[in-house]
């Protein structure tokens, strides 16, 4: 982990060395210049924890995202394409390997160059507050887009994905690309925020009750949350007609995020007219990713999602 953590030069590519992570990116690129990012409340520092009780497989999360930041896995046979992935965590932490570098390496084996983002934590006091997470997934669509031809990539080409928490940040993102929430910075901020499709995965997406996972919603909007505040953090209340198409996906079976979220979503795409394919699956739970989709009716996910995707032009 030493290179995810160790500082870097901001606004570049930071190599990273194979040692390090084997199985870990290529590169690191910060988001932000060095001075552009308004300080938290309190100093944060930091912290990965290691979840995982087989020492054989990965299951780490980061806790005090200081350098909003994406980490790049390039295609081992590029074809153009490329994918912006949120890990989950309830904006508590953000997940690395289960819904992060897995995933990653998934698509990278498939042609696909991914970047999985670490994006700032609504609850952790930075001044942007609720607007942060999509502050950074904003800026991190526009710098894909501006190292597109660097790494042999089609910049209108940029898909975004993201996993519960990283799911209602990636129903966020599409929903709310356009909108401006802090004056740009440099000439990246002019560049389009827009992902070319989205998949929000066993999303939060309602704030209010019933729906709302209890977590997500008081880090983002706080417990007191004002039916304004609310609605504007809600995804299925800004779905607009020129919404990019868009890729569901839950298990009824889900005790953490209830499944009215994916149908709130997917209501609202329809009543706007934007394309959507939904997959429901009766067993899988929550947080299941890859590797604990293996064995049941879930697993085919991926594939059905790069049908899709090529469905729609992507690749």
């Amino acid at each position: 982990m030493a290179g995810l953590l160790s500082p870097a030069s901001r606004g570049a590519p930071v190599a990273i060395k194979a040692s390090a992570d084997a199985e870990g990116p290529q590169q690191v690129i910060d988001l932000w210049p060095e001075g552009s990012i308004a300080k938290p409340a309190s100093t944060l520092v930091e912290s990965v924890v290691e979840r995982s009780t087989d020492a054989s497989i990965r299951d780490r999360h980061v806790a005090g995202v200081t350098r909003p930041r994406v980490c790049v896995f390039k295609a081992e046979k590029p074809n153009g394409a490329s994918i912006l992935i949120m890990p989950g965590g309830g904006y508590r932490w953000v997940v690395i390997d289960r819904e992060g570098f897995e995933m990653a390496r998934w698509f990278a084996a498939r042609g696909v160059t991914a970047f999985v983002l670490f994006y700032r934590l609504p609850g952790d006091g930075w001044p942007a507050g609720p607007n942060v997470a999509l502050l950074d997934a904003q800026r991190a669509m526009r710098t894909i887009r501006h190292h597109a031809k660097a790494f042999g990539l089609e910049a209108g080409r940029v898909a975004a994905m993201g996993f519960s928490a990283g799911g209602h940040l990636c129903a966020d993102l599409m929903t709310r690309h356009a909108q401006r929430v802090q004056a740009p910075v440099d000439g990246i901020d002019a560049l389009d925020a827009r992902p070319f499709l989205a998949a929000p995965l066993y999303p939060v997406v309602s704030m209010s009750a019933p729906h709302a996972h209890t977590g997500s919603r008081e880090r983002l909007v706080g417990k007191d949350a004002s039916p304004e505040l609310e609605r504007k953090h809600s995804p299925h209340l800004q779905v607009a007609r020129d919404n990019c198409p868009v890729f569901l996906l839950h298990t009824e079976d889900d005790k953490s995020v209830p499944v009215e979220n994916t149908l709130l979503l997917r209501a609202a795409l329809a009543q706007h007219g934007v394309t959507a394919e939904t997959h429901l699956f009766t067993r899988g739970g929550h947080g299941f990713g890859l590797r604990k989709a293996a064995g049941l009716p879930v697993e085919a996910w991926p594939d059905l999602f790069l049908a899709w995707a090529r469905s729609q032009g992507w690749i």
